[in-house]
């Protein structure tokens, strides 16, 4: 099993309230809902993101639902990380971006 780069930590290592920059692979996205945000109506789906430490969830907003699919290897930089209904997960926050790797 190779171990994450110290320069790129696991999923294992990441922790609620902080930014993060990570590798994954996304194993699966759930159908988008629609919900009523501050900002106003919108629509959320969940990516489930994996590699060799563990699994997170990834919130994908809006036109971001249908750039992505299973199976993509992504690169989430200085993404935010909470704790949501005690799961961690991760979006991009106000200053985040993600990218398909492979």
């Amino acid at each position: 099993m190779a171990l994450p780069s110290a320069t790129m930590p696991g999923i294992a290592s990441l922790r609620a309230n902080a930014n993060a920059t990570i590798e994954a692979t996304i194993t699966a996205i759930s159908a988008p809902r629609d919900v009523t945000t501050t900002r106003g109506p919108s629509r959320v789906a969940d990516a489930t993101l994996q590699d060799e430490t563990g699994t997170i969830t990834l919130t994908l907003w809006g036109d971001d639902i249908s750039k992505y699919s299973v199976g993509q290897k992504v690169k989430i930089t200085d993404g935010w990380v909470k704790d949501f209904r005690g799961k961690l997960q991760v979006s991009m926050g106000r200053s985040g971006s993600i990218q398909i790797v492979s």
